[in-house]
């Protein structure tokens, strides 16, 4: 069975464009979301998810439909995979029905995992600069060990300047104002990026 999931921003937008592409491509039933691609919560896409079983196909228009970012895509596909379920979208080389598609879905999967693990490497980096510098680190008052983490790689990021405020906060998942709580709790001196 071929389900469709749709999302828009907000509810100035419509669904038309989205939804006659998924009725045309053969969707039975399309699910629907007004919601920001950056929220968690999209009630209609676990209706969705629960719905769905091995065999099933999810269409969608195109990808960002789904996911807010390419590590949570290839998440997203990987658990599809896992589950013996399929995955399309109209508008990108993604069709895990295909050889093709599933080969396009493996070099996402390399890029994401090559961005998490160069994450890796400059957090690491910016640690031994940091001890380096005499800099011991230790845990920013109130931070959980998650949050320390990301902390440490939102200083290591913003002080390489590689990245724009909203690459990094894209990069690590958070938002404006937690990347600069993050930077005050590392003592880091912010200023014009």
């Amino acid at each position: 069975m071929k389900l469709g999931y749709a999302r828009i921003s907000t509810k100035d937008q419509s669904f038309d464009l989205q939804e006659d592409a998924l009725l045309q491509y053969g969707c039975t039933k399309i699910y629907k979301d007004v919601s920001s691609g950056a929220k968690q919560n999209r009630p209609s896409l676990t209706t969705l998810l629960d719905s769905v079983r091995e065999g099933d196909t999810i269409v969608v228009w195109k990808l960002d439909r789904l996911g807010r970012s390419l590590q949570h895509l290839v998440e997203f596909a990987n658990m599809l995979i896992e589950k013996k379920i399929d995955l399309v979208s109209l508008n990108d080389p993604i069709d895990t029905t295909t050889s093709q598609g599933i080969m396009v879905f493996h070099i996402f999967s390399a890029i994401a995992q090559f961005e998490r693990d160069l994450i890796r490497e400059r957090t690491n980096a910016g640690l031994s600069a940091a001890r380096a510098r005499g800099r011991l680190g230790g845990k920013p008052k109130g931070l959980s060990k998650q949050a320390q983490a990301i902390a440490c790689a939102a200083e290591t990021l913003y002080l390489e300047r590689e990245l724009t405020i909203k690459e990094i906060c894209e990069q690590l998942s958070i938002s404006k104002k937690t990347l600069y709580n993050y930077l005050r709790y590392r003592d880091v001196e912010i200023g014009g990026k």
